[in-house]
């Protein structure tokens, strides 16, 4: 699995927080574990491949937000406690 990072300018509220989750989905069939966090201006998931950067930064950008990076990384679940 690759957990995949994105940098949002523009979220005030939790329906914002929706709006990028609905949009992240739709933009990467299979994305899971999806969440979006303004406070943080960031939203995370997972999928099974990397997701192609330009479809998430112009969906994204359609919606009125702005996607300022896009980090994707291994993934791996950790057991019980934090332990690998």
């Amino acid at each position: 699995m690759i957990k995949t990072t994105l940098d949002i300018e523009g979220m005030m509220c939790s329906m914002c927080e929706a709006h990028i989750c609905d949009t992240i989905r739709n933009a990467v069939p299979g994305a899971k574990k999806v969440s979006a966090s303004r406070s943080k201006g960031k939203a995370s998931f997972l999928s099974e491949e990397i997701p192609d950067r330009e479809i998430l930064m112009n969906k994204i950008a359609e919606t009125g937000y702005s996607c300022t990076g896009i980090a994707s990384e291994q993934y791996v679940k950790k057991g019980w406690f934090g332990r690998g």
